[in-house]
């Protein structure tokens, strides 16, 4: 029978807390400062970021070359965007919000502003890229004869289409004039650039974390036009004239406009998950590793998730099995959620009530899915009881699934997961506790 009683506030306390280190493990704070390239005698260091971190890693950057390199506005200078309500303090780093996951026009305005910055780097100065996950929409700049507009509709379809973040940013890096290397292209000459990432994506591809701006690209415009063709087959028209056309081709591995560059990835997924299996330890669990890269529709991966819980909750192991990766979810309905809640409704329907088994599921930005607002849910937590209390209030779970609602299902349990802005982003963090003492609920 369904628990219809309380949450267990001891078990919820233990997944928050796996939660809180995977963030943790990835702040700009801890991750940032040994990495930082320190500046030429007279140059000056020029710090371009973008993405969710973007406005921390900006605001620790700028204290470390003030109090570790003593360098003034003269030398420090540079421009970071980052997602609406993700911005930090900064002094002279001018810092600014942009649209995420759709691209808005401060995003394109902060592009262009960022490649003509970059064109005005010396042989004695340093570019330091400070890059991580939603860096893809908020520097938005798009090639010759696509609009803002244009860009806004496409990411719209691949977003609702099930399309992998690997599809996303091939067609992104093919539309851009930032992306794919396009901003080391266009530093002045002679001058350096170092890029530290903060890693968001799948086997932490440089080509993929914020669409690779630094970097080669691997993939093609008929790589691109064929996602298109199986992902977005409405694009606008002036999408596949751009992807027909030679000129938006990027540069590829072994590229002179490579050289001189340097790139670092300085947190990544599976540092967060090591860090939450430390705290599961600590906490009487043991860590069962799923993989830091999981792809997939978030409903099939929460019912393969579910089958192992219910296994180890048969042998009677006490373990929590730990994941990351980016999950998708193709839209069918008119509900509102993302892939972490909807991981967690699947993952409840398929566990049904089990009585030893809760979970978490959240993006480590702060943010699942939504309205792109910064306070948008993160994820949600279920546990034996989550079943039964929706029943109570006459909501079956498999109709918001259905709809795509994980939001308004969970919002009326009260059991979203809303940590707010984070200021980082290790993509999907997934916790399933089995717990063998299979607490009785009242």
């Amino acid at each position: 029978m369904t628990a219809t009683g309380s949450p267990d506030a001891t078990i919820r306390a233990h997944l928050a807390a796996l939660f809180q280190a995977a963030v943790d493990a990835a702040r700009a704070e801890t991750a940032l400062p040994e990495h930082l390239p320190a500046p030429a005698p007279g140059g000056r260091i020029l710090l371009l970021g973008a993405g969710k971190a973007a406005g921390a890693m900006a605001e620790v950057a700028e204290r470390v070359y003030r109090e570790r390199d003593g360098l003034g506005p003269d030398r420090l200078l540079g421009l970071c965007v980052t997602r609406h309500g993700y911005g930090r303090p900064t002094r002279w780093i001018e810092t600014i919000e942009a649209g995420h996951p759709v691209p808005d026009q401060a995003g394109v305005e902060a592009s262009a502003r960022t490649l003509d910055l970059a064109a005005t780097a010396g042989p004695r100065d340093h570019i330091v890229v400070l890059l991580s996950g939603g860096g893809s929409a908020n520097w938005a700049a798009p090639v010759a004869g696509v609009t803002l507009a244009d860009k806004q509709a496409l990411t719209r379809a691949l977003l609702s289409s099930g399309a992998t973040i690997d599809e996303i940013n091939t067609v992104r890096r093919h539309l851009s004039r930032i992306k794919g290397g396009r901003l080391a292209a266009a530093r002045g000459a002679g001058a350096a650039l170092t890029t530290l990432a903060i890693s968001d994506v799948p086997r932490d591809d440089p080509a993929a974390i914020a669409s690779g701006p630094t970097v080669a690209d691997p993939t093609t415009l008929e790589d691109g036009r064929a996602i298109v063709a199986r992902h977005a087959p409405d694009a606008p028209d002036s999408i596949r004239r751009a992807l027909a056309n030679p000129a938006n081709e990027t540069p590829k591995p072994g590229d002179p406009v490579f050289d001189g560059t340097d790139y670092q990835i300085i947190a990544r997924p599976a540092l967060s998950l090591a860090a939450a299996a430390e705290t599961a330890r600590s906490l009487g669990y043991a860590p069962i590793m799923l993989g830091d890269s999981l792809e997939g529709e978030a409903r099939d991966v929460a019912a393969e998730h579910a089958r192992q819980a219910l296994q180890l909750a048969r042998d009677g192991t006490r373990a929590v099995l730990l994941s990351g990766g980016e999950l998708t979810v193709t839209l069918r309905g008119d509900g509102r959620g993302g892939p972490n809640q909807e991981y967690a409704l699947a993952l409840a329907l398929a566990l049904e009530g089990h009585p030893a088994i809760s979970a978490v599921a959240g993006d480590t930005d702060g943010t699942d899915g939504g309205s792109g607002a910064a306070s948008d849910p993160a994820g949600a937590f279920i546990d034996p009881t989550t079943l039964g209390r929706a029943a109570r209030l006459g909501h079956d779970a498999a109709v918001f699934l259905a709809r795509n609602d994980s939001t308004g299902f969970f919002n009326a349990l009260g059991d979203l997961l809303r940590p707010g802005p984070t200021h980082t982003n290790v993509n999907d963090f997934r916790a399933v506790i089995i717990d063998k003492a299979e607490r009785s609920q009242p």
